[in-house]
């Protein structure tokens, strides 16, 4: 997989750039930008605005919403998400928590898989579980007994300690700033059961760090990791993800103990 980890995609001459070599795309880009200017007036914190974004998307294509343009896209990266935590330990009887579980996409097939009522997944757009909602009617999954509950935050403070073997959270940092992935670093070890893990994917940069619309963060490596082993979690870079087709990489977060070693 190619991508450029250097470039700041924030900067004038790269959107310069990317505006000749994409002109088709530079409408589509104006109509962001004025949202993004409306939003972050009328929205009191990057949640709160980052909400209001997937109400918007939500309303127009809830597969776009979460990323994906096409129904095959959104089939084909839900089931990149689920075959590879199959491939890193995900076993039926694990309790999973999806944070940003959006409409499904991977969430169905975790839900299919696991022990019904061991999937419970969090997202801070009412609008996108209604879809999820949807999602698990299509798929026949009501039997499952899944648990989609919106939040305010990511203090995770309404579930219990320990409860949960696995926490999943897709192209969720890629959005944050630092401030709510540390929220979530804070909170996250609480309910993460002993020898459970935390995956997580990020959009990576080996360049300055930078954000693109308060939609789309850059971050290093090495920026994320320190701030979970300040939290007393140890956290390891996925190298072998690096080789799917999807554009973002991913880091495992453990209890510092379990990590060690």
């Amino acid at each position: 997989m190619s991508r450029n980890l250097t470039s700041n995609r924030a900067s004038l001459g790269h959107r310069l750039s990317y505006a000749v070599r994409n002109p088709g795309r530079v409408p589509r880009h104006l109509r962001r930008t004025a949202r993004d200017a409306w939003l972050r007036y009328r929205s009191p914190d990057h949640v709160a605005y980052y909400r209001s974004v997937m109400r918007s998307d939500t309303r127009r294509d809830a597969d776009a919403a979460v990323g994906s343009h096409s129904r095959e896209r959104w089939l084909a990266l839900g089931r990149m998400q689920f075959d590879y935590l199959l491939g890193h330990g995900l076993l039926p009887g694990h309790r999973m928590l999806e944070i940003g579980c959006g409409n499904l996409r991977a969430g169905w097939r975790f839900i299919d898989y696991l022990e019904p009522g061991h999937y419970h997944g969090v997202d801070i757009s009412p609008d996108i579980l209604f879809a999820a909602q949807e999602t698990v009617r299509t798929q026949g999954l009501q039997d499952r007994l899944p648990t989609l509950t919106p939040v305010r935050d990511l203090t995770l403070a309404f579930l219990p300690e320990g409860r949960f073997d696995v926490v999943h959270a897709h192209s969720v940092f890629s959005h944050s700033p630092l401030s709510v992935i540390e929220e979530c670093f804070a909170h996250v070890g609480r309910v993460l059961a002993p020898g459970g893990w935390f995956d997580f994917t990020f959009d990576r940069t080996e360049g300055e760090e930078h954000h693109v619309l308060r939609e789309d963060f850059y971050y290093r490596t090495e920026t994320l990791t320190d701030l979970a082993a300040a939290h007393g979690l140890a956290a390891r870079f996925m190298d072998d993800w690096e080789a799917l087709p999807h554009g973002q990489s991913k880091i495992r977060v453990t209890h510092g103990a379990d990590g060690e070693g």
